[in-house]
C-alpha cells in the first residue's frame, strides 16, 4: 500500500503503542535510506564445494549469498536476469527489536561496483514474531523503493525479471504468479558514473543495509532460485554452470550454505 503523509503518519502512531519497534523500519523506509549493497567479499575466506552437479568456487561475503555469474560470455555482456522462488517464514533470532533479510535477482554489483539493477522481496520479523514483507527495486547508488499494491505472504511464488534495455535504463518486473498480480518500472541510471557494465548476472539472499548499517539478519529458512537464467547482448541465454557460489560470514560466523542444484536452480539456506 502506498502510504500518504497523513496514513503514514496514523499507522506509525499506531505501531508505536504496540510492543514491537516496527515502526522505526516503516520511518527507515519512508525516508529512503533502505538500500543494497555491491558485494563485500572476504577473499581470503574462498574455498570449494563440491555436490553431485560438480565442484564450484565459493567465496564468503558479509552481505551476500547466493550464485553469481562473475562475467559474460567473451565479447558480449548480460542485459537481462530472471528467476523465481517461494517466499518463506522468516524467523527471530537475535535479541534484537527486529531481523531482516531480502531475496533479489540484479545485474552488476560483484566484480562491477559502479550500479547494481535489481528488484526483490524483504522479509522482516520481529521479536514477538510478526512477519510482514516489502516488494521492492533499486539502481545502485540510489536507494530502494517500494512497490505500491503489491501484496506477498508466506508460500506465494515470486517471478523476478529485470531487463536492461541500454546501459542507462532498464525495466524491473515482479509477478506474483500465486495471485497472479503483477508489477514493473523502468528506471533509469541516477548518474552518468552509474550506468550498468553488464558484467555480472545474480541470485541473492542479502543481509541488507538501513541507515548505512547492516540490519539484524533473520533465519530465513530456505530460498530456492529456479528458472535461474542471464540473457545475453548477443542473444544468447546462460545458466548457472561456472557461477561463483557466495556464503554470508560475519564475525567469523558463517550463516548461509549455498549449493548449485543445476544449471537453473540454487539453494540458499539458513545454517
Amino acid at each position: 500500500m502506498k502510504l500518504t503523509v497523513l496514513s503514514l503518519l496514523t499507522l506509525i502512531t499506531a505501531i508505536d503503542a504496540a510492543p514491537s519497534r516496527l515502526a522505526d523500519r516503516v520511518r527507515a523506509r519512508a525516508s529512503g535510506t533502505r538500500g543494497s549493497q555491491p558485494l563485500v567479499k572476504l577473499a581470503e575466506s574462498a574455498h570449494s564445494k563440491e555436490n553431485a552437479n560438480g565442484t564450484y568456487h565459493v567465496d564468503y561475503s558479509s552481505n551476500w549469498s547466493g550464485a553469481v555469474l562473475e562475467s559474460p560470455p567473451s565479447g558480449t555482456t548480460f542485459t537481462s536476469a530472471s528467476g523465481r522462488f517461494t517466499v518463506p517464514t522468516p524467523k527471530h533470532v537475535g535479541s534484537g527489536s527486529t531481523e531482516s533479510s531480502s531475496a533479489w535477482v540484479g545485474i552488476d554489483g560483484d566484480t562491477y561496483g559502479n550500479a547494481i539493477l535489481q528488484a526483490g522481496i524483504d522479509f522482516t520479523v520481529t521479536s514477538s514474531g510478526a512477519v510482514s514483507y516489502d516488494s521492492w527495486y533499486e539502481w545502485y547508488p540510489d536507494y530502494a523503493y517500494d512497490f505500491s499494491g503489491f501484496s506477498v505472504k508466506a508460500g506465494d511464488v515470486i517471478q523476478i525479471d529485470i531487463v536492461a534495455t541500454t546501459t542507462s535504463k532498464g525495466t524491473v518486473t515482479l509477478t506474483n504468479e500465486s495471485t497472479g498480480k503483477s508489477v514493473s518500472k523502468t528506471l533509469s541510471a541516477p548518474s552518468s558514473s552509474a550506468k550498468l557494465g553488464g558484467q555480472n548476472a545474480e541470485w541473492i539472499v542479502e543481509d541488507f543495509e538501513e541507515d548505512g548499517s547492516l540490519v539484524a539478519l533473520s533465519n530465513f529458512g530456505t530460498v530456492v532460485f529456479t528458472g535461474a537464467k542471464a540473457g545475453t547482448a548477443s542473444g544468447t541465454s546462460v545458466g548457472l554452470t561456472g557461477a561463483t557460489v557466495i556464503d554470508i560470514k560475519q564475525n567469523n560466523v558463517v550463516y548461509t550454505d549455498v549449493t548449485i542444484d543445476s544449471s537453473s536452480q540454487v539453494t540458499v539456506k539458513y545454517v
